[in-house]
């Protein structure tokens, strides 16, 4: 018996609908996934978050398009979208706890070699958002700053 590869190894959770088909809904509805995605980040949820509690907890398997706008555009109206973007503040999560955990770890070469690795790709980054104006002309990346940013 052949076994038909759904994309994914594991088999629990849902997953989205292989064909794209349109969805005609009211606008009160449309208004309605707007403010469900207000509110989920309002608890401070990141916009791939919200997508995955919206397909699994209420059933909308795209909210593009379901609504006509990406997550992070629905976000950015609603006046909740973060001050940086969200890859590069997961990339500052990321060094700040391999930070602290060097630290502790004061002979861990690799992941020594890993935070640098982290940071000129922040640097990468920070510039490609300067020159786009989503961050400002004098931002730099500090360490201790990002400490400060991820703690809040």
């Amino acid at each position: 018996m052949a076994r038909i590869y759904s994309g994914r190894k594991g088999k629990s959770g849902s997953k989205r609908p292989p064909v794209k088909r349109a969805i005609r809904l009211a606008k009160e509805e449309k208004k309605i996934i707007e403010d469900l995605v207000i509110s989920l980040a309002k608890e401070r949820k990141n916009s791939a978050l919200i997508g995955t509690i919206l397909r699994d907890k209420y059933g909308i398997a795209d909210v593009k398009h379901a609504t006509g706008k990406t997550v992070s555009q629905i976000m950015r109206e609603g006046g909740v979208y973060p001050d940086l973007p969200e890859d590069m503040m997961n990339l500052l999560k990321r060094a700040v706890n391999l930070r602290s955990h060097l630290e502790r770890s004061k002979a861990d070469k690799h992941s020594k070699h890993g935070l640098e690795n982290m940071e000129s790709k922040i640097r990468r980054l920070g510039k490609y958002y300067i020159r786009n104006g989503k961050l400002p002309k004098d931002w730099k990346y500090d360490a201790e700053q990002a400490k400060l940013i991820v703690q809040k």
